[in-house]
């Protein structure tokens, strides 16, 4: 009798949103643009990623980029900042005084300009390696917020009587 082994299924899962290379995904997420389509924006404000994309319904707030961008952000700003720190020193020998008024702030200008595209391309990479969440653990769709019933004041300043 011929022995039977298991095999897991390795297959890809199907994805019911479109994928381009890898290359344009990475783009379009630095962009700001969606991964998949290009066409909507990946955040609602500045870091807020949107739950799905407008267009062609991507999952983006299924890929939870975390620590990721801010580590990376780091990464390069460090390496600008001291890389030209390192020069000016050795060209001007400033005070630190100097150094510090110089330094400090473009520190605090390039992490927040390159913040949101780094996030943006984290997003891509995650959803084009399919590094979401399963839709049984995303959240239900938050219900519309109820219309508050206005409040009738009379000449008097009091509420109406009940």
């Amino acid at each position: 009798m011929a022995e039977t082994r298991w095999q897991p299924d390795r297959s890809a899962p199907a994805r019911r949103w479109p994928m381009p290379p890898l290359g344009t995904t990475l783009a379009r997420g630095l962009a700001c643009r969606c991964p998949s389509c290009g066409k909507a924006p990946v955040f609602d404000g500045y870091l807020t990623v949107v739950p799905a994309c407008a267009n062609c319904g991507a999952p983006l707030g299924a890929a939870r980029a975390d620590d990721a961008p801010p580590y990376f952000t780091i990464l390069i700003v460090g390496h600008i900042v001291v890389a030209l720190m390192l020069v000016v020193q050795r060209a001007y020998d400033p005070s630190n005084l100097v150094l510090s008024a110089i330094f400090v702030p473009l520190t605090i200008v390039l992490s927040l300009l390159l913040l949101r595209p780094i996030k943006g391309a984290t997003v891509g990479l995650m959803l084009h390696f399919n590094m979401v969440k399963p839709e049984d653990e995303l959240p239900p769709p938050a219900p519309a917020a109820p219309v508050a019933a206005a409040t009738v004041v009379r000449a008097g300043g009091g509420l109406p009587p009940r």
